[in-house]
């Protein structure tokens, strides 16, 4: 009988698509990356692959990279291992990367995620103020000349490299795994380290809402209303 909770950290990173309205774009996904906390072989860097023209082989092309695949079936690969969790981590997750999720599904007519227990490195911390709370700022608070100490930094991306992944050159999808992959990976010995320090909550359900709901007639039909 399995008494751990089975853990799931992950991250992802996402481009502009389109604007729906004035300064407001929509996002689209550019990677999903996700690791078992306790297993560092289990990472699986997913990437968005760009488009391929390509005669006979327009869904896939042999020149993509391992891990490059399409949109499609990078949000259903997650979903099997966000199914599999008892509880996903990260930073900033329940506002920024799991609704982004959502909306992906949503666009792609896929079915949608469940209500998940969730450990956010950013949203449930200890009160405070006047004070940063990004990944960046914990990693070097976090530092080994600091008494919490652990040995990790967050990988800094400049606008050129960023316009480069977000147009999916090869240069810029390797940006984007390496930018990815060490947030997992610098996550889960952060979020390691603030539990060691008392600086996280429990964790907390977050529900997407959705699901199924009963129709009915209505309370005046029914008499309820009387």
């Amino acid at each position: 009988m399995r008494t751990e909770r089975r853990i799931l950290d992950f991250d992802i990173e996402n481009r502009p698509l389109s604007y729906w309205v004035v300064d407001r774009p929509t996002a689209e996904i550019t990677s999903i990356t996700s690791a078992w906390v306790g297993d560092h072989d289990s990472i699986e860097v997913l990437l968005l692959a760009p488009p391929c023209f390509h005669k006979g082989h327009e869904e896939r092309c042999p020149e993509w990279p391992p891990g490059v695949i399409d949109q499609a079936s990078m949000l259903l690969r997650f979903k099997e291992r966000y199914d599999q969790a008892d509880i996903v981590t990260g930073h900033y997750i329940r506002r920024h990367d799991l609704p982004i999720i959502n909306g992906a599904l949503y666009d792609w007519n896929l079915p949608l995620l469940d209500a998940k227990l969730t450990v956010d490195t950013k949203l449930d911390m200890f009160k405070k103020a006047d004070i940063p709370a990004t990944q960046e700022f914990l990693l070097e608070l976090l530092d080994p000349q600091c008494p919490l100490g652990i040995p990790l930094e967050k990988y800094h991306m400049t606008q050129r490299m960023w316009r480069e992944a977000n147009r999916l050159t090869p240069a810029g999808v390797a940006f984007t795994k390496r930018r990815v992959s060490t947030d997992v990976h610098a996550h889960w010995h952060m979020r390691e380290a603030m539990l060691e320090h008392s600086m996280l909550r429990g964790p907390r359900m977050w529900n997407p809402g959705g699901g199924h709901s009963e129709v009915t007639v209505g309370r005046l039909a029914s008499g309820e209303a009387k």
